[in-house]
């Protein structure tokens, strides 16, 4: 019996690594693909960013079936993500779940957003041949807007990977609540503060910002990436409900960890200092 807790880790760890490597698999697939991809041009010919070939007007292109068949594909994997990101938060779902799942309906939860966006990804349908809204494709835009995004991207993903920081990982992944089950030590919701609670209530997307920054900000916005951008736009837009206090609170646990980093490099630094000398002696 006492190994059955210990057996729930491992779809928990699971759920986390696959979560982890979809991670990785959404960087490459809304800055690496849409600030390094190159397009062919032709049997034969160099490749470049994007081919010179005339595109066709916006609305020719809306009634053009090859244009409009990956449009509809893409805009099922993004209405997809969003039922299944929005309808399995809401607290009749959450109910449901937890009563099939026990501990692991946030596992179950984060799964299921991660195969979400892994359909997503492995499905989605570029339209190469449609209208741009805006393509650097002349000197000397094609050498630096390229390089401006990628410091914008490099930025945003900095800042969203210092607000995981803040928040427990291993609890937003579902990791912990399995743990703290297994050490029957409860719901590990029970011992957060009550600025915590109220910011988990209603928290939905704190990096509305910045992904908004990683949508909008690449060197060419083709069709496809526009219909990304605009639906991300008003799904994070609806979802968006930050307030002073929640901002106050991030910024202090912000603070907080910054100064458990600072205090364990202090630490780290004396502990060299300390050993620097026994070591000169001994030689």
């Amino acid at each position: 019996m006492a190994a059955l807790p210990l057996l729930m880790m491992v779809p928990a760890l699971g759920s986390f690594l696959f979560t982890f490597g979809t991670g990785v698999e959404l960087i490459r697939f809304l800055s690496f693909r849409a600030l390094f991809v190159q397009l062919p041009t032709g049997a034969g010919a160099p490749q470049h960013r994007i081919d010179a070939a005339p595109r066709p007007q916006w609305g020719a292109a809306l009634r053009d079936p090859k244009i409009l068949q990956p449009l509809t594909v893409d805009v099922g994997l993004i209405v997809l993500f969003i039922l299944q990101h929005s309808l399995m938060a809401t607290e009749r779902v959450k109910r449901w779940t937890s009563s099939c799942f026990g501990v692991l309906q946030r596992s179950f939860y984060v799964f299921c957003t991660a195969l979400a966006l892994q359909l997503l990804m492995r499905y989605w349908q570029p339209v190469r041949d449609g209208p741009v809204l805006w393509n650097t494709s002349t000197e000397p835009w094609i050498t630096w807007v390229p390089l401006i995004c990628f410091i914008l991207h490099f930025i945003a993903w900095l800042v969203i990977f210092s607000i995981l920081l803040i928040f427990d990982y291993a609890e937003l992944m579902g990791v912990k609540q399995v743990y703290y089950h297994c050490l029957g030590m409860g719901d590990p919701l029970a011992v957060k503060s009550s600025r915590a609670v109220r910011l988990y209530s209603h928290l939905r997307h704190p990096v509305y910002l910045e992904f908004l920054l990683i949508v909008w900000a690449v060197p060419c916005l083709s069709l496809d990436r526009l219909l990304l951008a605009l639906l991300f736009t008003a799904y994070l837009t609806c979802a968006h409900s930050l307030d002073q206090q929640d901002y106050l609170y991030l910024r202090a646990q912000l603070d907080k960890k910054f100064q458990i980093f600072s205090r364990e490099e202090a630490a780290y630094g004396d502990l060299l200092a300390q050993n620097g000398p026994s070591v000169h002696q001994e030689n």
